[in-house]
């Protein structure tokens, strides 16, 4: 059985619902963040970056929430969260995976911890300049669902689909939250409408943005 180490709608969030909408309920080892769990030496000897999630699978440590689901789509390819190797829409997948990685990831970091990217004198300047690329990554991909959706890929489900929903569940107290955004409100309403969603939520002990 996989071990999956993670901390209530953080990160790890996505790997553990990708896991369970595949079929396969991980052991769930909490981290308790608050508490400085991840910088515990035990834990960094397992992640040395002191971040959730960590999976064992196998016995071997992994980390990284994106790099997690893409291994995981390739681990049981039964559940269809990739593309056939080799095909455009595989690149598109990577491209999509990569991009919200990068792009969408990094500055929901600088909302949440502004002094961390600026220090305290400039965090209110570093929190706008975050809320607007948040604000203008989910403008592309709003126009991006509403010419190719109603998924990143299409009419089909695949593991850049539950990074995005993650992220978005992020925006939920931001003054202009994802749900604000007519494509990508009905991505979330498919997204949420899994019960693979419903299940995540419940054994992670989460009740915000169930619908």
């Amino acid at each position: 059985m996989d071990i999956l180490y993670f901390s209530p709608g953080s990160a790890s969030f996505g790997v553990h619902w990708m896991l369970l909408d595949a079929g396969h309920a991980p052991e769930l080892r909490r981290v308790d963040l608050g508490a400085g769990q991840q910088r515990s030496a035990e834990y960094l000897a397992l992640n040395p970056a002191g971040v959730v999630p960590t999976m064992i699978v196998d016995g071997q440590a992994f980390a990284e929430s994106g790099a997690l689901m893409l291994m995981l789509a390739d681990r049981y390819p039964e559940a269809g969260f990739l593309p056939p190797t080799g095909t455009a829409a595989r690149g598109l997948a990577y491209q999509w995976m990569l991009q919200l990685v990068n792009a969408l990831q990094p500055p929901f970091r600088h909302w949440f911890y502004p002094h961390e990217a600026a220090g305290e004198s400039a965090a209110a300047e570093a929190k706008q300049v975050a809320g607007q690329r948040i604000g203008q990554m989910f403008d592309r991909i709003d126009a991006h669902l509403a010419a190719h959706g109603p998924y990143l890929l299409g009419d089909r489900i695949s593991a850049p689909d539950f990074m995005l929903a993650m992220l978005c569940r992020w925006s939920r107290n931001m003054p202009k939250p994802a749900t604000e955004w007519p494509a990508l409100k009905r991505f979330i309403d498919l997204m949420r409408a899994r019960p693979s969603f419903v299940t995540t939520c419940d054994r992670e002990g989460l009740e915000e943005w169930r619908q």
